[in-house]
């Protein structure tokens, strides 16, 4: 598996994108503004867009993948979130206000999108990959994901804060090679974390302390303002773990 990192900031501006992450052509992991920086012909290899949750930091640039390669194919983009994500895409995005529903388009019985449902737990067989849901807590339903190669594996958290439930699951995962956690916020506004329910320095302690293996660990979804003070902070409170920060165009091959 090759995971190429497309976004990763929590905001845009300059060369900033927002979370898209490339897996191998076919797979997309949430697809933010970073998805802007594929060519048409790579658009249209997109199978698959697995989304974490339903913030537009996250799925903006979903309609626009549709609307521009769906001619180009001959099957519908599959879009896997949780139902409860689903819904509120159908919902809010792809109702014919905010967006086309091309999930009827050009009709019901062979449309440009499909839906189809994720479960926590339940692993998603795609070429003898497998992506399977995990535990997230954020304050719009969420998750993260699991990419297991079959030899290595790799978490995405997504949008989270501090989540008893992700830990016992990632411990389990025997072959975990690499890390990649959010910490979206400085201490400084350590209470609009845990409203807004993201992770600042501290509260990643915290979180970090519950992992009992040693994989690479990567930061991601750090807001512009204050990037460079997030990633002081994280060295301090972690040192030990020496997370790096998430970079555009990082390649992981496991």
């Amino acid at each position: 598996m090759k995971l190429r990192v497309l976004g990763c900031s929590g905001g845009i501006g300059g060369d900033l994108r927002t979370t898209t992450l490339l897996l191998d052509h076919d797979t997309l992991i949430d697809a933010g503004t970073g998805v802007g920086d594929l060519s048409i012909n790579e658009l249209a290899q997109i199978d698959h867009v697995f989304v974490t949750h339903s913030h537009m930091d996250h799925v903006a640039s979903i309609p626009f993948i549709v609307d521009t390669v769906g001619w180009m194919r001959d099957k519908p983009l599959t879009l896997h979130a949780t139902r409860e994500t689903l819904a509120i895409l159908k919902e809010h995005l792809f109702n014919w206000k905010l967006w086309p529903d091309f999930s009827r388009i050009p009709d019901a019985a062979n449309p440009a999108l499909r839906y189809e449902a994720v479960a926590l737990g339940d692993a998603v067989a795609l070429d003898g990959r497998r992506i399977t849901p995990l535990p997230a807590n954020h304050v719009v339903p969420a998750v993260g994901y699991q990419l297991d190669s079959g030899t290595a594996s790799l978490v995405f958290t997504g949008d989270t804060t501090s989540n008893d439930a992700l830990w016992p699951v990632v411990n389990r995962i025997v072959n975990l090679k690499y890390l990649i956690i959010e910490t979206a916020l400085s201490d400084r506004e350590e209470a609009l974390a845990r409203v807004s329910k993201h992770l600042c320095p501290s509260l990643l302690a915290g979180e970090l302390a519950k992992l009992k293996l040693t994989p690479e660990i990567y930061i991601t979804h750090l807001k512009p303002r204050e990037s460079e003070l997030i990633m002081q902070q994280v060295a301090v409170k972690v040192k030990e773990r020496r997370p790096k920060m998430l970079q555009n165009n990082h390649v992981f091959e496991f």
